[in-house]
């Protein structure tokens, strides 16, 4: 591995290419924060992609790549003279001292759970930071993820299930209640009590230390393998899936879930 001083000199060479780029590349000197947010969002999922895949290879190139949008923020920004990357590392730096007491202070936490109900109520006295449990959790999150953030902040706060067996309760009963607006064909009930169903289910997910978004992830991706493997075989037999019945297509997709896909 790396030395420090190698890490700190491939960083200021990293800060010296970007100077370079937005000086002297069309493309480069032209971004703004507003044209890069988009493609910031698909570096970021990228990166989930290969950590999803456990490929270091790529997780390095991923991070390679959303740090490059970091330094290219931070390389606008000291243009417009409203701050530089050195800026970005002494916020970060200050807001990690002050969130960790209890390894640059004098506070106790020694359970995972107990720096999380810390931060939580730091965040809450934290000058120009959050004035509510939940004001932290970005509106632009996927839903899936939202949801499981805003119900982790809760519970940080004490908002929360005394027996993590009580959800189950409260799965089934939106499961019933879905039941009966699915029976009245009311659309827009249907919709609500859906969502109050992932909701209940995601909240389980959540106290049975499961990762909705993570879990919802695998099983997409095992869909995406089996379905595959339908189709190229479906393919190899001169067939198209549209004239093949049920029954056939789940005759080999039973194999590919023997095969272990």
């Amino acid at each position: 591995m790396s030395t420090r001083e190698e890490k700190m000199e491939a960083f200021g060479r990293l800060l010296d290419i970007m100077d370079e780029l937005r000086e002297k590349c069309p493309w480069d000197r032209k971004q703004t924060n507003e044209s890069l947010r988009t493609n910031t969002i698909e570096e970021t999922y990228e990166l989930c992609d290969a950590i999803i895949r456990d490929d270091n290879t790529e997780i390095k190139k991923e991070l390679g790549d959303l740090l490059l949008h970091i330094v290219f923020y931070a390389k606008i920004a000291e243009e417009k003279e409203a701050f530089d990357i050195k800026g970005v590392c002494d916020s970060l730096c200050k807001k990690l001292i002050y969130r960790h007491p209890h390894v640059f202070g004098d506070a106790q936490a020694d359970t995972a759970k107990k720096v999380e109900q810390s931060w939580e109520q730091l965040k809450l006295k934290e000058k120009g930071g959050n004035k509510t449990v939940l004001e932290g959790v970005p509106a632009s999150l996927p839903s899936v993820v939202k949801a499981h953030r805003m119900q982790d902040k809760a519970r940080n706060v004490g908002f929360d299930w005394e027996q993590r067996e009580q959800v189950w309760d409260k799965v089934l009963e939106e499961f019933t209640e879905l039941k009966d607006e699915i029976n009245k064909m009311d659309a827009d009930k249907m919709e609500n009590e859906f969502g109050d169903l992932f909701f209940s289910l995601i909240n389980a997910a959540r106290l049975y230390k499961i990762n909705p978004d993570n879990a919802l992830e695998r099983t997409n991706q095992k869909f995406l393998r089996r379905f595959n493997y339908l189709e190229s075989q479906t393919i190899q037999q001169g067939r198209s899936l549209k004239d093949m019945s049920l029954d056939e297509m789940d005759k080999i997709w039973d194999e590919a879930k023997a095969m272990g896909m």
